[in-house]
């Protein structure tokens, strides 16, 4: 299985591109569902563009202006919970219907659902690596030295936020807000405990940056083995979820999926579901569910 973004709306964390997408069956988007606001503006223009990876590795004002947004976007993003969807994944899962989940998401929500057996293919926003010394350090202690070195920080922040909007209505996939430049320019950024350098980086893989080779060849290994490879709540338009439904289209594996819109995989597609996760996945898994206690009642 592999899993993207759309998998996460539903828990209040956004997509990059408009979910659900311009041209799919629904244009409601999930989070807004759930009293959680969009994260494009009402022209449904993005209002933030991702740091890239050779931005952050570029500049000591690179890694400070993102800290400084992740510092405050972090309560917010760790606040959210597994959905609908996640927890059918996890049943599904323990019914024997789905085997290892390749994720693409940096949530943990997966995990945190239940679900074992988990590829995180662009890393865990739960861990930070020392690009100097490789050290690593969990997030939330991370975030309790920014808190201990930037007293009063987030009341400042919140009052500059550039269009005066809530945080909640700024947070992005990678936990990080939409700060104006005064606030960022006064934020003192961590250091690694180590070696004392400025080059803490959250362990995910940053637009323009690549996934390991290992953990990619692992997960060529898993989809080959596979009956079927399913994949939920991804457009595919990035390469390194992409290649995996290519790869399975190559040697002959089935590829469903089930997610809002077009995918760039629709070439190589088998069967595709234009649908919600949270209730398509639930009502497979109460299916399966109420099948499998039929069975052990027969």
């Amino acid at each position: 299985m592999l899993t993207g973004a759309g998998m996460s709306v539903d828990s209040g964390i956004p997509c990059y591109r408009p979910w659900p997408p311009e041209n799919s069956v629904s244009k409601t988007p999930h989070s807004t569902e759930s009293g959680i606001p969009d994260y494009r503006g009402p022209d449904g223009n993005r209002r933030v563009t991702p740091m890239s990876h050779q931005e952050f590795t570029a500049t000591s004002a690179a890694r400070q202006r993102y800290w400084a947004r992740s510092f405050i976007g972090w309560s917010r993003f760790t606040s959210a919970e597994p959905n609908d969807g996640h927890r059918a994944v996890t049943a599904l899962q323990a019914a024997g219907v789905f085997g290892t989940v390749i994720t693409q998401n940096v949530d943990g929500l997966h995990q945190e659902a239940g679900t074992s057996d988990v590829v995180e293919l662009h890393g865990s926003l739960g861990e930070v690596v020392c690009l100097t010394c490789d050290e690593r350090t969990d997030r939330d202690l991370v975030q309790a030295l920014m808190d201990e070195a930037n007293p009063g920080f987030t009341a400042h922040a919140l009052g500059e936020v550039a269009d005066g909007s809530q945080v909640s209505s700024q947070i992005r996939p990678d936990g990080d807000i939409v700060l104006a430049d005064e606030a960022v320019a006064t934020f003192v950024a961590p250091r690694c405990l180590v070696c004392g350098e400025d080059t803490l980086k959250p362990d995910v893989v940053f637009f323009g940056g690549s996934v390991p080779k290992p953990r990619v060849e692992h997960c060529f290994a898993r989809t080959d083995e596979a009956p079927a490879l399913v994949v939920l709540g991804s457009s595919l338009k990035v390469m390194s979820g992409y290649r995996f439904v290519r790869r399975a289209a190559a040697n002959g594996i089935p590829v469903v999926v089930i997610t809002r819109g077009p995918t760039r995989g629709d070439g190589e597609t088998t069967h595709r579901i234009d649908a919600p996760l949270g209730t398509t996945l639930s009502a497979l898994a109460r299916v399966v569910t109420s099948g499998e206690q039929a069975a052990l009642a027969g």
